[in-house]
């Protein structure tokens, strides 16, 4: 094993830049048991993972074939026991103790991306997902101790579950070789297991305060072989006694979509990518595109000084990369090209990766438009790498938003400027990332949150601002940032780039279990027990919003400052704004009887008075 991918093992890879990059850019590590990166990496873990990780039992066979011949959704029971994959769990259903408990669960990024069914030839991308979870007290508080989570597969409303990965890709056959670890079948780089029938524990990470399994080594393949990009997971949490105390369901999306083969596979009507010595025509469309890529990859670098250092740095064929995969030993690209989503790994000299790929491919021609993809200002060109025109990656309110013309409002570039700012020196690779702040200020939301050189725009106003410093110095990530009640910004808005409401259901149930409709988590009682009385204690500085606002409003906009406050929210002319928005249809008693106000209602002055002066 290299000293880069050793040094990688020892300080636990995180293949979504997650809690690892606290670490690789000094901002320190997560807590609790498995949680600091550093003492519980892969080598600490992978012992006791061998031990009960074996492949499924003749028990969990069993079980599967009793869960997968039932009805996923009639298992109403579920929610006493914590076991039954495929039920309904009740996130609102009654304590099991003397308390009330909300449990909130979410993937970090909104889609990991894998290398497909195949790593004999490459590897950008191993199978590595992350799921976070925060559980919440209805009288107040985060709950964070005490308690036990664990998180299993189940059924999504097309009956599609996920109950195991081996089979789907042959990632266990050259994981050693690519990364240096010895991994029981089904457990992946951090020591977790991929979903099953039987619950996975999930560690508490004190510096985050979450619960945690990171790692988690699910492909988009059901167990009837079939592509879903979007399994899901419930994740239960109990008490010292084992009860339940609530339970959750959420998604972990996990897609293949990197469409490389467009331009890279012998089939390619285009020669712009084909290699000097042609192509390599192997049977397998899995194998292809990736032997053309090291073909011409050892082309362009063969008389490169650093390139040849590196080969015999990492023990690689000196006859090259394509030499390398075809005596057997497949390729980690990050072990040369350096990247923070696989801490410690590079050679220093060479260029990052993110660098390396967004600034090679900004000038290459997108196959269909003929525009390079630096000069595309829609998806499609980040699609043709990222996942894409199946998954839809881009799934939540911005991806969504339409302009006028029915195209959409915002792409990829709307927040992180073209593939040349993407792959710029000055930029730390999954870190340098928009803030929520650039677009959201002063009651505006702009559908642009950089500069035309693609650094994100800096306003005033920090209401709606991720967190500064999170997770390190000098980065300001919104899947690090906290609010309301210490929760996640993540645990009610959504993962990154599938925010609530998106565009696929099974990213939704979540928020439809918490407060029954899709979107973020605003109503207060999805985790509070009764409506709270506050002017301006809520979330982002926000008001109550039943019955007993109705009431304490006049005193607030007789206030000190008037009504003023309240236009950023409900619009300087007060006739409401997307701020001030219904979710769902709500019912107050007012003077003289009741006011309804529709969903996707804006909420303004006029509504029930002649403007804020009232009468």
């Amino acid at each position: 094993m290299n000293q880069q991918l050793s040094f990688a093992l020892r300080t636990g890879l995180i293949a979504a830049a997650a809690a690892s990059l606290l670490v690789a850019c000094g901002g320190g590590g997560g807590g609790g048991s498995g949680g600091e990166v550093g003492t519980s990496g892969p080598e600490s873990q992978l012992a006791s993972s061998r031990n009960s990780d074996k492949g499924n039992s003749q028990e969990e066979n069993k079980k599967k074939a009793d869960h997968n011949s039932s009805n996923s959704d009639s298992d109403s029971s579920s929610s006493n026991d914590g076991g039954s994959v495929g039920s309904t769990p009740d996130s609102t259903s009654p304590p099991v103790t003397g308390d009330s408990y909300k449990l909130l669960a979410w993937n970090d990024l909104g889609m990991h991306c894998v290398d497909g069914k195949d790593y004999s030839v490459f590897s950008i991308l191993p199978p590595y997902n992350n799921l976070h979870a925060q559980l919440v007290s209805t009288s107040g508080g985060l709950v964070t101790s005490g308690v036990t989570l664990t998180y299993e597969a189940m059924a999504d409303a097309t009956g599609s579950i996920n109950t195991s990965s081996m089979g789907k890709t042959n990632f266990w056959s050259w994981v050693k070789s690519l990364f240096g670890a010895t991994l029981a079948n089904d457990v992946g780089l951090k020591g977790n297991a991929t979903t099953s029938i039987t619950p996975r524990p999930m560690n508490f990470n004190a510096a985050n305060k979450w619960f945690e399994a990171e790692g988690i080594p699910i492909t988009p393949y059901d167990d009837n072989g079939v592509k879903n990009f979007y399994p899901m997971v419930k994740v239960v949490a109990k008490d010292a006694a084992g009860k339940v105390m609530a339970t959750a369901r959420t998604v972990l999306p996990v897609s293949d979509e990197m469409s490389c083969k467009s331009c890279h596979a012998s089939s390619t009507l285009s020669t712009d990518a084909k290699p000097a010595a042609g192509w390599v025509q192997d049977a397998d469309p899995e194998k292809d595109w990736k032997k053309n890529i090291l073909r011409l990859h050892d082309e362009k670098k063969s008389t490169n000084p650093a390139f040849v250092s590196a080969l015999n740095q990492l023990g690689y064929s000196a006859a090259g990369l394509a030499a390398t995969a075809q005596a057997g030993k497949p390729v980690l690209c990050a072990s040369c090209h350096s990247s923070n989503a696989l801490p410690g790994t590079g050679i220093a000299g060479i260029t990052p990766l993110t660098q390396a790929l967004h600034t090679q491919h900004a000038s290459v021609k997108d196959p269909v438009s003929q525009l390079t993809l630096d000069s595309s200002s829609n998806r499609t060109s980040c699609y043709l790498c990222h996942p894409g025109s199946e998954t839809q990656c881009l799934r939540g309110p911005m991806g969504n938003a339409l302009d006028a013309s029915g195209k959409p409002a915002m792409n990829c570039q709307s927040c992180h400027g073209s593939m040349l700012a993407v792959g710029s020196n000055a930029r730390t690779g999954w870190l340098n990332q928009p803030t929520c702040q650039s677009c959201h200020h002063d009651g505006k939301r702009e559908l642009s949150g950089v500069t035309t050189v693609g650094t994100p725009k800096v306003w005033a106003d920090q209401r709606f601002a991720s967190n500064a410093n999170a997770p390190a110095a000098g980065f300001d990530l919104y899947r690090f940032s906290t609010g309301h009640g210490g929760l996640q910004c993540e645990s009610c808005h959504g993962a990154t780039h599938a925010e609530y409401p998106s565009s696929h259901v099974n990213d939704n149930v979540l928020s439809q279990d918490l407060q029954g409709h899709a979107g973020t988590v605003n109503e207060c009682t999805a985790c509070h027990a009764t409506m709270p009385s506050t002017v301006n204690g809520g979330p982002h500085g926000m008001h109550s919003t039943g019955n007993s606002w109705i009431s304490d409003h006049e005193d607030a906009a007789d206030g000190t400052s008037g009504a003023a406050p309240c236009a950023y929210c409900h619009g300087a002319d007060y006739r409401g704004s997307a701020l001030s928005e219904v979710k769902m249809s709500k019912t107050f008693n007012v003077e003289n009887g009741t006011k309804t106000f529709a969903a996707g209602q804006k909420v303004g002055c006029y509504d029930c008075h002649n403007g804020p002066n009232g009468g």
